[in-house]
């Protein structure tokens, strides 16, 4: 057992939470959340006498504080991150000074809002003949990105991409991603991907920017792109019935 259990609590619906999580979120002496983006419904379900602490307002150091102080107390914490804490979840600096306190820490893996957002359009990312590769970033703002990885030039791969953190930057995100993938690329904009107040905006890199605009999206959105929002595609082998893998042989052949 763990002192310290960091809990992806998914995209925004408590359902999407794992059973784990779910489980060691009740059963923590100790509950710090990020509470801007963790709706309170994922940490309802906690014990009687619970400690709760809403990260939104705290310092790293603050956190780190109430961590070492209730593991001294023998308390269990559970450290709850929107979507998965391994995606700018800002968890490592957190292990890395447990590590240097001999503080025991899991990670417990969640949802993430590129693949809410993906379910709540309906689509996969990864389509044969189409793009078999998913680039996760984000726009460089206040956190800079490493030269190498410039949107422009992870635009050149026009694999499918999930951009997060950037919406309020959409005019430039279209200006670098049109570099590379043609104007007509369809792009698909999820605010608040799972919760009860959803949206979605259509377009293509022609036209997102002043329909995310009319619909007044300016945060707390994923921005997708590729042509894997479009319904050209070629079917999987998995599931051909001319195709033999190790667990069927093939029914016939063309």
């Amino acid at each position: 057992m763990s002192d310290v259990y960091f809990i992806g609590a998914g995209p925004g619906d408590p359902e999407l939470i794992t059973v784990k999580g779910q489980r060691l979120v009740r059963q923590a002496d100790i509950i710090i959340y990020a509470g801007s983006l963790v709706p309170k419904a994922i940490i309802e379900d906690h014990k009687e006498g619970v400690e709760i602490y809403n990260s939104a307002g705290m310092s790293l150091d603050e956190v780190i504080d109430v961590m070492t102080e209730g593991v001294k107390n023998n308390k269990m914490i559970a450290r709850v991150h929107t979507g998965d804490p391994s995606i700018y979840g800002a968890h490592r600096e957190q292990m890395d000074l447990l590590d240097k306190e001999n503080i025991t820490y899991e990670v417990i893996p969640g949802v993430s809002s590129f693949v809410a957002s993906a379910a709540a359009i309906k689509k996969e990312f990864t389509l044969p003949s189409i793009s078999q590769t998913v680039i996760c970033t984000r726009m460089e703002g206040r956190t800079p990105v490493p030269e190498k990885e410039k949107l422009r030039l992870l635009a050149s791969h026009q694999a499918s991409m999930a951009i997060f953190l950037s919406v309020q930057k959409i005019e430039d995100v279209v200006l670098e991603l049109v570099i590379h993938y043609p104007k007509t690329t369809p792009v698909a904009v999820v605010q608040r991907a799972s919760w009860p107040d959803q949206k979605v905006v259509y377009g293509t890199l022609e036209t997102i920017s002043e329909r995310v605009k009319d619909a007044d999206i300016t945060k707390t959105a994923q921005i997708l792109v590729g042509e894997f929002l479009g319904d050209e595609y070629e079917f999987s082998k998995l599931y051909d019935p001319t195709f033999t893998h190790e667990y069927r042989k093939a029914k016939y052949e063309c």
